[in-house]
């Protein structure tokens, strides 16, 4: 888990090259951690992992969307879609990738602890 400096870091950099934070998903711990509105009116969801989701204009048109972990081992996934994607198939990748961030972060877990 990093801190909650680091964590106002990465919203900085992201802000700076133009994405918008989405989603707030968080563990318990994490979310107990935090200073609330640290993540100002973006609703935060309770998950088993802890990660942002963030988006902004693809280069070509449509909508990039990006997945990060917080964890001391960033890790992240992008998708980009189309502005023709009906909202029902991005929302359908979206929940993809965060089983994917998901399992990602339950083996690093397993790993770090000598499993």
């Amino acid at each position: 888990m990093i801190d909650e400096h680091q964590i106002q870091e990465i919203l900085k950099q992201y802000a700076k090259h133009g994405w918008s934070l989405r989603r707030v998903l968080l563990s318990a711990p994490t979310a107990n951690d935090l200073t609330a509105g640290i993540f100002g009116e973006i609703e935060i969801i309770s998950t088993d992992f802890d990660a942002l989701w963030f988006s902004r204009e693809a280069i070509d048109g449509g909508e990039t969307w990006e997945l990060r972990t917080l964890s001391s081992a960033p890790f992240a996934l992008v998708e980009v879609f189309t502005d023709d994607d009906e909202e029902e198939v991005r929302e359908e990748i979206r929940k993809e990738m965060e089983t994917q961030i998901q399992l990602k972060a339950s083996k690093a877990a397993g790993q770090n602890s000598g499993h």
